[in-house]
Parts: structure tokens; sequence; C-alpha cells
């Protein structure tokens, strides 16, 4: 039976969709399970370590595997391997050597970072290839797209978002060793929504050639670094920094930082879906162009300058956090929504993986580059909240750098997307 475009869609999202759910259950559990062994911040950083290296390489040869083969494959590859990854967690125990546990949880982690960015890349490239393509010239065909990367992306974070509480509330109610195995049991049945896919999607009439993974356009290299530098930015205070602050600083248990944290990228999500209807209530009715990378870019920039100066106050900590995070989070959304948009915009059918596969090897890079930075920087500060300070400078200087970066992204047009 052939699947309409719509029922392609539906059933890559719900893949995505599930499989978001374990990721972001995955890192509260990782982060809340070591600090609570006694880790330092940057022992925590590090388990992350194999993980975001994983899908720098992943990005790369995934899209060049989904080009050549389709991106079905890549699709069942990331499913299947962060089932594994979740089931290779089971047996860790709390008296294994710090040497040995840190190890073997990168081991783990590295497959699954391997497989969320295969599953992403897959998912987003999916998109492409599946909204009909009605003429170059053709403005609806942008607008939907627009519209049908901002609802996968948005409700993609939302999940992710529902996923950090799933984590916290698994940790505290089964503990690490059960949470990790129930959730591989539900992901081997979001595996099966995909059996019905056709095998051909996304693959090129040409096959590619291996000069194929560098060989891109102007506004796909400029984009990809300036990628680099947003998500970088983000997670030198989110990823490790501000769990560890909320718990030094509040308190706080697990749970309730697991709550904190996924409704935060839930309302980030959800403006992320919003992203082409708040466009048109502001009376842009045309697709976003480089102009609005730049604008939302430059009010992001000031964003954590003004949350780590508001910190200086202790009475007002947790005001201050919970304002400024959702000032970030919208002004991010918009940011990363329009991000998302422009690399499949920028993209023709025929290149669209390899492109979205190299984009998010820039993606994975900063992460990277950005959760090193975050357990490094909050432990080199004499207390928690000028650790978290570090981490907010820094996230600035990173921001302004992107900025800068899609300042030299090509004029928009068309004609020169493609």
């Amino acid at each position: 039976m052939k699947l309409s475009s719509l029922q392609q869609y539906s059933v890559v999202t719900a893949n995505y969709w599930a499989f978001t759910l374990t990721d972001g259950a995955l890192r509260i559990l990782v982060v809340g399970h070591f600090h609570e062994l006694g880790y330092s911040t940057l022992q925590i950083a590090l388990l992350f370590l194999f993980y975001e290296f994983f899908g720098i390489i992943t990005n790369l040869f995934g899209g060049w595997i989904g080009a050549r083969y389709g991106l079905r494959l890549t699709l069942w590859i990331g499913t299947i391997l962060q089932i594994l990854a979740l089931f290779m967690l089971i047996p860790v125990k709390e008296n294994w050597s710090v040497i040995f546990s840190v190890s073997y949880v990168m081991l783990a982690q590295a497959l699954s970072g391997v497989a969320k960015d295969l599953n992403k890349m897959s998912a987003k490239s999916a998109v492409k290839s599946i909204v009909p393509d009605s003429g170059e010239n053709n403005q609806n065909s942008q607008k939907q797209l627009f519209k049908w990367v901002s609802v996968l992306t948005g409700s993609k974070n939302a999940l992710k978002g529902v996923g950090f509480f799933l984590g916290g509330l698994l940790y505290k109610l089964l503990g690490f060793n059960n949470a990790v195995g129930i959730m591989g049991l539900g992901l081997c049945l979001a595996f099966f929504l995909t059996l019905c896919l056709p095998k051909d999607s996304g693959k090129m009439k040409r096959k590619p050639i291996f000069k194929d993974l560098y060989s891109k356009s102007q506004g796909i290299n400029i984009l990809s670094s300036a990628r680099f530098f947003l998500f970088g930015a983000r997670d030198v205070w989110f990823v490790v920094a501000l769990p560890v602050f909320l718990d030094i600083s509040f308190g706080w248990d697990y749970l309730k930082i697991g709550l904190f944290l996924g409704g935060w990228i839930i309302i980030y999500g959800f403006f992320q879906v919003l992203a082409p209807l708040l466009r048109k209530v502001w009376g842009k009715n045309n697709s976003p162009t480089k102009t609005t990378v730049q604008f939302w870019g430059l009010i992001l920039t000031f964003i954590p300058l003004f949350i780590a100066g508001a910190l200086n106050g202790d009475k007002s900590l947790g005001p201050v956090i919970v304002i400024g995070l959702i000032i970030f989070g919208f002004i991010f959304a918009m940011n990363s929504s329009t991000h998302s948009y422009l690399i499949l915009a920028y993209s023709d059918n025929e290149k669209v993986s390899l492109n979205v596969g190299y984009y998010y090897m820039a993606n994975a890079a900063g992460r990277l580059f950005g959760t090193l930075l975050s357990g490094l920087l909050f432990m080199l500060g004499k207390n928690a909240t000028i650790g978290m300070q570090y981490c907010l400078y820094t996230s600035s200087i990173l921001i302004f750098i992107a900025w800068l970066t899609s300042s030299k992204l090509p004029s928009y047009s068309s004609n020169s997307l493609n």
C-alpha cells in the first residue's frame, strides 16, 4: 500500500516523537544518577563526550548513506541503535569503579549519539522529500515546508521536555536501571511504525560520491557555521550547569528538576510550532529570510548577559531563572526554527540528506563544545552562582559569533536556494 505524503509525514513524526521521549529522559537520568553518586560536573560532561562526538560523525556520513540507500534505512538504524543503547545501561551498578563506569556509559552514549542524529537527519530530510514540489518559484511550497518543519521540530522539542519529566519521574519511582529498560521496550513498539515507509524516500537518482560530503553551497556552509555557535551557546549553560545549579542552589530532587527543565523545553517547542503563525500575526506573509536569523540572533545575544547580571541578587534566583529561561526560550525558538527551515530551503530534493547531515554535523559539534564547556566552567566557579554566570557570559559570546557569521549569508531568493 502506497502512503500519501501526509501519511508518510505522520509515520515519520510519530517515530521521531517516540525516539525524542527516550532521548530527553535518558539525559536527565544520566545527569541525575551520576550527580547523586558524587561525580563532578566535568565528569558528568565527559559522559556525553561520545554522545556528541559520534553525532558529528553520524551526521556527516549518515546524510551520505541516506542519499545513497534511502532515508528509511537510516531511520531504522537510528531507532534500533537507541534501543541497544538503552538496554546496555540496564546492568550499570553503583559499586562500579569511576573509570569503568564512565567508560561503559560513554560507550552506550556513543550508540545513543549515533542513533539520535541518524533519526533526526532522517526525519527532517524526509519532510523535504515528502512536501509536494510545485515548482522552484512557488511560494506555497516554501510556506508549507516552513510549516511542516516547524511542527516537526517544535513538537519534537515539546516532547523532549516531556521526556525530561518522564526521566525524572521514572528515576524517582523505578530507579535508573529499570527506567532505561522500560524505555527500550517502548521504543521497540515505535520501530514497527516505520516498516511501512517507502524504501526509496530521499534516495538520490545519481549515486553520491565521497566528495559530495564536502561540496556545499555558500549558504549551507555559512548556516552550518552559525548553527555550531548557536547550539554551543545553548548547551554551555543548559545541559550540565543548569541541572546541577538547581540541585545545589534550591535543593531540588531530579523529579523537580526534570519537571522544570521539561516544562521549559515544552514551551520552547510550542514557540517553534507557532513560528509560522506568529510571523503572520506580525504581518510577515513571506517565508523567513537571512534577515530573520540576524534579527533574532542579535536580540538573543543580550539575554544570557541579563540573566547573569541578575543572579548577583541572591534573593531573586528563582524568578531570574524562570523569567530568563522563558525569554531565552522564545527568542531561541524563533531563531532555531528559521535555521531549520533555511537549511531545507537551501537544499534541493536530490541532495537534501547530504546537506541536512552536514548541517547537523555542525549542530552536534556545537553541542559537544558547549557541553564540555558547561562542565568545565561551572566547576571553575567558586560557588554555584559564579559557575552559572561563567556559563552564561560564554553563551552570549557564542551567540554573538553566530550572529556575526549569519550576516554573511547570501541573499534569499527562490532561485538561490537550489
